[in-house]
């Protein structure tokens, strides 16, 4: 039996609208259009930051990320104050702690020995991680770290990676595995400063459950369609959008208290 496309066309319709309908945070109900429709009306009343923002690329990526995070919020700004941190070449959490200090340092200088600028940070997966441990006290007397106020964080493993565990040479993916040495030293430090994280339903590189510290639950979305649900959230404008709510100031789309992640 031959089907036209017509034909095709239907039964698809009909198989997509048997389908279950989209999962809504209650805490996070945000549309992409409404978010587009905010990111549009910031940008035509920019105000400065109040602070500099830094924004950390995550685990090899060639600084894709950033660049959207980057120029949404420059966009809303007009704020020179926005900068971007890629680790890409670094091979160690070490390395990139030493990257974030020096780079926070070099555009805008503290005469503080033990401690940067205050920075807002906004950490795309791995680089939440990474501005975690640059904020820790430093292993050795002397050393500064990062001040951070508000940490937002993108698909973030504060609790580890769900696919770090793949067989990997890397030192980086094997020190985000769930039960690492590494993890249970950074958790074992205390965060005093806000943290803001946000992840996509669907999440299989971090994990939603793992994109949060210990006790708290992440500002959750469903995921876009035909969009990878780990990859691409740092050009989700519902995400941006919401940041940028936040560091003019205003009142953000997601709510408290956070509605709990839907059962797998």
């Amino acid at each position: 039996m031959i089907f036209s496309g017509r034909t095709i066309f239907l039964f698809l319709a009909i198989a997509l609208a048997g389908c279950s309908g989209p999962v809504v945070n209650p805490s996070f109900n945000v549309s992409t259009e409404q978010a587009d429709q905010v990111l549009a009306a910031l940008e035509k009343s920019p105000q400065p930051l109040d602070r500099p923002v830094v924004v950390i690329a995550g685990l090899n990526d060639p600084g894709l990320g950033p660049m959207f995070v980057d120029r949404k919020i420059s966009a809303i700004t007009r704020d020179r104050r926005v900068i971007d941190v890629n680790p890409i070449f670094c091979t160690t959490f070490d390395q990139c702690r030493q990257l974030i200090i020096e780079t926070v340092q070099k555009e805008f200088p503290s005469d503080d020995p033990a401690r940067t600028t205050e920075v807002d940070v906004i950490g795309i997966s791995m680089g939440g991680l990474a501005a975690r441990y640059a904020a820790a006290p430093p292993a050795e007397p002397g050393g500064r770290r990062l001040a951070i106020k508000r940490l937002f964080t993108i698909s973030s493993p504060f609790r580890g990676a769900a696919r770090a565990d793949w067989p990997t040479l890397s030192q980086m993916q094997r020190d985000m595995r769930i039960d690492s040495p590494f993890m249970k030293a950074i958790n074992a430090q205390p965060m005093e400063y806000e943290v803001i994280p946000y992840v996509r339903l669907g999440d299989g590189v971090v994990g939603a459950a793992n994109a949060a510290p210990a006790g708290q639950t992440p500002l959750w979305l469903e995921n876009l369609f035909f969009h990878d649900a780990h990859m691409t959230a740092s050009s989700d404008p519902r995400i941006l959008a919401d940041i940028a709510l936040r560091l003019r100031g205003l009142k953000p789309f997601a709510t408290e208290p956070r509605a709990p992640l839907p059962a797998p």
